[in-house]
């Protein structure tokens, strides 16, 4: 950044840390002792599709590299406002394996130039209650907060601030409430 840029107000944009993605599951372990919330083994990321075949041809290759495991196939889906979401399965207990399989088709994606299409990656939780909830990771920001739906598009804001509090010390959360956007409709929740 030069001069003139500081002069100006402007700033650049901080580059994504994927590296990030791997404190999900010392936050698990938070998140469990803090509030007895626990990982479902779904986790998903979003991204916005790009036409033609090198685009193709990387979610060919992410399709084949998640699928090559004795574990379930991913399963590609498309929301309503037209992201596709490439959700993974693993088993409850199986964090670090989910968390590596979205890493992995985020730096394929981000690798292959596609990272600009490239929205959010999610890891579902559950409490005692069976309330469900997402950890979301901003891709753009690299930072994380909780999405807590409730039925007919509403929030749970007390559990997300409980999230937040809770994992605070983990995980680099976003400090901007403006920026926790809903992810109506997302895989798990």
């Amino acid at each position: 950044m030069g001069f003139l840029d500081t002069l100006l107000g402007r700033s650049k944009p901080k580059k994504p840390d994927l590296d990030r993605l791997f404190a999900l599951p010392t936050a698990a372990v938070t998140l469990e002792a803090a509030a007895g919330l626990t990982p479902t083994g779904v986790g998903a990321v979003c991204f916005r599709a790009a036409e033609g075949a090198a685009f193709a041809q990387i979610e060919k290759d992410v399709r084949e590299l998640l699928d090559a495991g004795d574990g379930p196939k991913v399963e590609l889906s498309t929301d309503s406002y037209g992201y596709t979401w490439l959700v993974s399965r693993h088993a409850a207990d199986d964090l670090e394996g989910l968390v590596t399989d979205i890493h992995a088709v985020n730096a394929a994606l981000e690798s292959g130039g596609f990272g600009p299409q490239l929205l959010c990656s999610l890891v579902v939780f559950t409490g005692p209650d069976a309330k469900r909830f997402g950890l979301v990771y901003l891709y753009k920001r690299g930072t994380f907060y909780p999405f807590a739906p409730l039925p007919g598009e509403k929030r749970d804001n007390s559990l997300e601030l409980q999230v937040r509090g809770a994992v605070g010390a983990d995980l680099p959360v976003e400090d901007d409430l403006g920026r926790w956007f809903p992810v109506w409709g997302a895989p798990g929740l």
